[in-house]
Formats: C-alpha cells, structure tokens, sequence
C-alpha cells in the first residue's frame, strides 16, 4: 500500500514538474522576456480596472481558445488588401512573429484585466506606433493605420474570430446575452484606439462582417502570410504537431466565402469530427498547463 502512495505521489509530481515546465514555455514564448514584470503590473497592481470580473470580455479573453481565435484572426485580417499592405509592410510577422504575438497578447492582458492606468499607456503606445504605419499598397492605393476604416475592419476582424473560438472550444461558451456583452465591452476597447462606431451587439458585429466583404480579396501577399501561419510557423519539430491541430481548427472556423480567396481547404466530416477534436485537445491541453493547479488541502489532524 505504501508503495503504490509513493507511487503516486511521484507520478504526481512528475506531472506538476512536466506542466509547470511546458506552461512557462508557453508563457515564455507568448508574454516574451518582459513578461513577468507585465504580468505583474497587469495582474498584481492596485487600481480601478475597464473591466469588472464578471464582464464577458475577462471569461473570452481568459480562455486558451484564445489561441484558436488568434490564428484565425490574422487570416480573416489579411482578406483586406490595405490592412494586409500595412502587416506585410511594417509588423515584421516574418522576421519577427513572436514579438508581433507578445505586443498583440501584452495589449489584450492590459486592457482586459490591468488597471487603467496600464490599459491608457498601453493605448496610447499603440496609437504613436500607428503614426508610423503608412505607405501604398501594391495595387497603388495608400494605407496607413490610423484610418477609421482599416481600424474597424481590423477590430470586428479580431473579436468575431475570438468569439467564434470562444463558443467552440472555450471552457464556458456564453450565452445570448453573454454574446452581446463581449461586443459591447470590447467597443469601449475599440473606441479608445479611435475605432469608430464599433458594434455594440453580436447582430451588429455580423452585420458590419459583411459589409465589408465586397472590399476583401486574397492577394499575394495575404496568401503568403496564410502558407506562413498554417504551414511554415518558426517552431521546433516537436511542436509542430500540437500546433497543426491548432491551426486546423482556426482554419475549421474561417467562413467558406474567405476560403476561396486564401486558397484554404473546405471538409465540412472532418472539421466536424476530427478537425473538431483535435482543436478541444489542444485548446484542454493549453489551458491545462497555463492554469496554476489547485493547491492541495492541508492534512485535518484529530
């Protein structure tokens, strides 16, 4: 009996060893060198915060389906042909993607959870950089970050990808209500960054999905930014695998008309069996690793 006590005890400490070490390396790769110091301004400082903790925006933003919902974001982004110029032209997502994801999960972290104080630097560092995003797409038009039009297309790109991901593989999908109110918290997000009129509900979040649809097309360089993501990640061998399920089900959650144009595949029986698995696996898997355990209770003496 003692053996099979020690057993398991060394079991389970091989598995909190084995979950502590991926989940840092999570971490680590996402967060990026700064991440504790952020982490800790985020999280452990005193201050009134945008966001109570039983809004909408804390449950999607706080779930590990928020990697499925970041993948297909950024292929959803590059259907527009000026957002795409401005991506390939100035966010180093090639030479540089892991800093891209740090900067990208460093501003959702603030503004969801940090105090307002972290949420208004982390704004307003983002719009400065905005002042240096310009130039002329290849089909001649000029772009540049500050325009209200791509600043929309590029937030209701974003939320209606981690709300999507969020009623798939969340932990705790949200209800009508819940729905709405995740939109409505991240327009106050959206107006921050000079968004204008961000939709408030899930209707109207749909609904300026598909006007701008006659304005989105795959060009070469959005093509290119899709066979990087799905298919050429800067990821080790072993990773490689963990995140091909993960990529499959971003890809299981891209609409069929903005398919075509990325030139993604389309296999409704195995996104709805294997691809759809596969996307719980990894999304239980992250969350199992980058949530602190449990402490164990201590020992009740008579």
């Amino acid at each position: 009996m003692e053996r099979m006590v020690d057993l398991s005890e060394s079991v389970g400490a091989g598995l909190s060893a084995l979950r502590s070490r991926i989940g840092g390396a999570v971490f680590a790769k996402v967060a990026g060198p700064e991440g504790s110091g952020r982490r800790d301004r985020i999280h452990a400082t005193e201050g009134p915060r945008w966001f109570a903790e039983d809004r909408p925006i804390r449950r999607v933003h706080g779930d590990a389906s928020m990697f499925v919902g970041g993948v297909r974001a950024l292929l959803l982004q590059s259907l527009h042909p000026l957002a795409m110029a401005g991506v390939a032209g100035h966010s180093g997502f090639r030479g540089d993607p892991w800093g891209r994801l740090q900067r990208t999960s460093y501003f959702l972290a603030a503004t969801t959870f940090g105090p307002a104080e972290e949420a208004d630097r982390v704004i307003a560092t983002i719009k400065r950089a905005h002042t240096f995003v310009h130039g002329t797409a290849p089909d001649g038009r000029p772009y540049s970050a500050q325009d209200p039009h791509l600043l929309r297309w590029v937030h209701i790109a974003e939320i209606d990808s981690f709300l999507r991901a969020h009623q798939r593989y969340g932990h705790r999908p949200l209800d009508q209500d819940g729905r709405d109110g995740y939109v409505a918290d991240t327009a106050r997000v959206a107006r921050e960054l000079d968004v204008p009129d961000p939709p408030e509900t899930e209707a109207e979040l749909d609904a300026q999905i598909a006007a701008y649809r006659p304005e989105l097309e795959g060009t070469p360089d959005a093509r290119a930014a899709a066979r990087f993501l799905l298919l050429n990640p800067p990821l080790p061998l072993a990773a490689r695998v963990p995140y091909g399920a993960l990529a499959a089900a971003s890809v299981g959650l891209m609409p069929r008309w903005a398919r075509v144009p990325l030139r993604l595949p389309y296999l409704p029986l195995a996104e709805a069996t294997v691809v759809r698995a596969g996307g719980q696996a990894i999304t239980a898997g992250i969350r199992w690793v980058t949530t602190a355990p449990t402490p164990p209770m201590p020992p009740v003496h008579p």
